[in-house]
């Protein structure tokens, strides 16, 4: 069964009325998990730390750099000189010039980050994307050699919708009533983890085949030294603190994969492959930083007994 990716969402065109209708209705619950997500991570975050990053400027300098510069810089090389399949090099093109996503920042606490940067560097890279997405289309053209363009309105509207809308929301409800946002913000998480999960699978069961006609020709190992590459670059960049340096490799390396299928249905519309492409970077993504995920903590764990060391000998 083959599935159409537009920038508003998935359809079946060859489909009866009633899978169309499963197909929408899977996509807007996919929307109100997210928002759902990031709603509740609001109603747990004050003002100062949603706009940490925007008074540090040497950390804002360098998350833009690593975020914004090397992994576009990347997926072009990947583009120019691998012999990789067309939805392969749309997808890496698209995710490395797409924010960070809404749901990680819950795998960026289990790792350690730190809450004022890892929420600054959320809401920082949402704000940044309704206008550099846009502007990367213009620069990354001449290297391509290609056309290439993005709609600012649907890149506005998933980044306001999943991001921005709901995190400010989330602040002011909990400046106005703590003691509410306490008791409500980890039941609203809970239901949108589940929701997510639900939604998630049957899209992920109608592209297993498209998933599975991606892999070889060197796709799995492509993809992943693209995410140890965006490993590497945010932990070098993430400056003295453990945490942050944790938070921007992260971050640098799992990209927002509802803006990417926009990216990608507004460039290459008949490339049908590159939401599956989306999704297998996905898996990928999540089988590679794992490993780093482990080290980090077991990093963390192993800091306060060197403490401990360094303050005997002294």
């Amino acid at each position: 069964m083959e599935y159409q990716v537009h920038a508003i969402g998935i359809s079946e065109p060859n489909s009866d009325e009633g899978k169309m209708d499963l197909a929408t209705l899977i996509l807007i619950a996919v929307r109100i998990s997210v928002f759902l997500s990031v709603l509740a991570m609001g109603l747990e975050t004050t003002w100062r730390e949603g706009t940490y990053l925007f008074r540090n400027r040497r950390e804002l300098f360098l998350a833009l750099l690593s975020l914004d510069v090397i992994m576009p810089a990347v997926a072009v090389a990947f583009v120019l000189f691998l012999d990789l399949q067309p939805a392969v090099k749309i997808a890496l093109v698209a995710l490395s010039v797409s924010p960070v996503p809404a749901i990680l920042p819950k795998k960026e606490f289990k790792a350690g980050g730190s809450r004022e940067y890892t929420l600054g560097l959320l809401v920082f890279a949402a704000a940044l994307s309704i206008v550099f997405v846009p502007l990367s289309m213009e620069i990354l053209e001449p290297a391509l050699r290609i056309e290439l363009h993005v709609p600012v309105l649907p890149v506005a509207e998933l980044a306001l919708l999943t991001v921005l809308a709901p995190m400010v929301l989330g602040i002011a409800i909990h400046k106005l009533a703590p003691e509410f946002t306490g008791r409500v913000a980890r039941p609203l998480a809970l239901v949108a983890t589940l929701l997510l999960i639900v939604t998630v699978l049957p899209i992920m069961i109608f592209e297993r085949k498209a998933i599975l006609s991606l892999i070889g020709d060197g796709t799995l190992i492509a993809m992943a030294v693209f995410v140890l590459v965006g490993l590497v670059a945010g932990h070098s960049l993430g400056g003295p603190v453990r945490e942050n340096r944790t938070v921007l490799a992260l971050s640098t390396a799992t990209r927002h994969a509802g803006i990417a299928i926009a990216i990608a249905h507004a460039n290459f519309p008949q490339q049908k492959l590159a939401l599956a492409a989306i999704g297998l970077y996905m898996i990928v993504n999540a089988i590679a930083t794992l490993p780093y995920v482990m080290w980090t903590k077991r990093q963390q764990a192993a800091q306060p007994e060197i403490d401990a060391g360094l303050h005997a000998k002294i």
